[in-house]
C-alpha cells in the first residue's frame, strides 16, 4: 500500500483508538462486524447473553491481536443493560445488532412472540442507545442500527420482524435528528439475506435455493459484503452522514412489492 493509499484509508476508515460495542456479537453478523472493526483498529466490546460463548470468541480475537472485552447483556432486560453500561463505560461506536424473528402468519402469531421480537429488535436498540448515550455524547461518537430490507419492503410470515425493523429505521432517523446537536451520528444498515452459520443449512434446501433465485444478483450476501458500508458509516470519513439508511442486498429490495 502506497503512502497516499494509507493516508486515504486513515482519513476515511481508521478506527485506531476508538472503542466499539456490538450487541448480538456472539455469532453471525455481530461476531463478524466485531472482527472487522477490530481489524480497522478499534478495541471491541462483545455484548450478548452467553458469557461462555463471548469468552471463547474474545480469546480468539485477542489471538489475532484485536483488543477485546466482553459485556454480558440481555437487551430486553433494563437492569442487565444498565449494569453493562456502568461496567463498560463510554464507547465511541455502538452497533445495535441484536435481533430475533418469528416466522408465521400474523393472525397466527401469539402475543408473547410479537412482544419478544419487538422488545429485542426495536425497544432493545432504544434501551441500549439510551444507556450508552452519555458516553457517546462525551466522545462525539456514533450509533449504527442493524435494520433489514424488511423494514423497507415486506414478505409473508415475517410481520413482527418487518414491523420491528421498520420501527428501527424510524427510530434511527428520530435519534439522528435529536442527537445531531450533541455531535452524535446515528445511521442504519439494511442488509438483505446474508449467509451465516445459523441459516446456511436452510439456504441449501430447495426452499432456500428458491429464495436465492428471487434475489436479482442470484446470490446471498456474505458477512464481508457488509464491511465497506459499516466502515464507511462508523468511520471518520462519514462525519456529515447521519439519519441515513444504507441497503446491502444484491438488489433484493427492488423485487419486493
Amino acid at each position: 500500500m502506497s503512502a497516499s493509499q494509507t493516508a486515504l484509508f486513515r482519513r476515511l476508515f481508521d478506527l485506531t483508538g476508538k472503542r466499539a460495542l456490538i450487541t448480538g456479537a456472539s455469532s453471525g453478523i455481530g461476531a463478524h462486524l466485531a472482527r472487522t472493526l477490530g481489524q480497522a483498529g478499534a478495541n471491541v466490546v462483545l455484548a450478548a447473553r452467553s458469557q461462555g460463548t463471548l469468552e471463547r470468541y474474545c480469546a480468539q480475537l485477542r489471538s489475532e491481536q484485536i483488543g477485546t472485552e466482553i459485556a454480558v447483556m440481555d437487551v430486553t432486560d433494563p437492569g442487565s443493560v444498565q449494569a453493562a453500561a456502568e461496567a463498560v463505560g463510554a464507547v465511541d461506536i455502538l452497533i445495535n445488532n441484536s435481533g430475533v424473528s418469528e416466522q408465521r402468519m400474523l393472525m397466527e402469531t401469539e402475543e408473547e412472540d410479537w412482544d419478544r421480537v419487538l422488545d429485542t429488535n426495536l425497544k432493545g436498540a432504544w434501551r441500549v442507545s439510551k444507556a450508552f448515550a452519555p458516553g457517546l455524547v462525551a466522545r462525539q461518537g456514533c450509533i449504527l442500527n442493524v435494520a433489514s430490507i424488511l423494514g423497507l419492503g415486506v414478505l409473508k410470515t415475517v410481520g413482527p420482524y418487518a414491523a420491528s425493523k421498520a420501527g428501527l429505521i424510524q427510530l434511527t432517523k428520530a435519534m439522528a435528528l435529536e442527537m445531531a446537536r450533541d455531535g452524535v451520528r446515528v445511521n442504519a444498515l439494511a442488509p438483505g439475506y446474508t449467509e451465516t452459520p445459523i441459516n446456511a443449512a436452510f439456504f441449501a434446501t430447495p426452499a432456500g435455493e428458491k429464495m436465492i433465485r428471487g434475489i436479482p444478483q442470484r446470490r446471498l450476501a456474505q458477512p464481508e459484503d457488509l464491511d465497506a458500508a459499516v466502515l464507511g458509516l462508523v468511520g471518520p470519513g462519514a462525519r456529515a452522514t447521519t439519519g441515513a439508511v444504507f441497503v446491502v442486498d444484491g438488489g433484493h429490495l427492488l423485487s419486493l412489492g
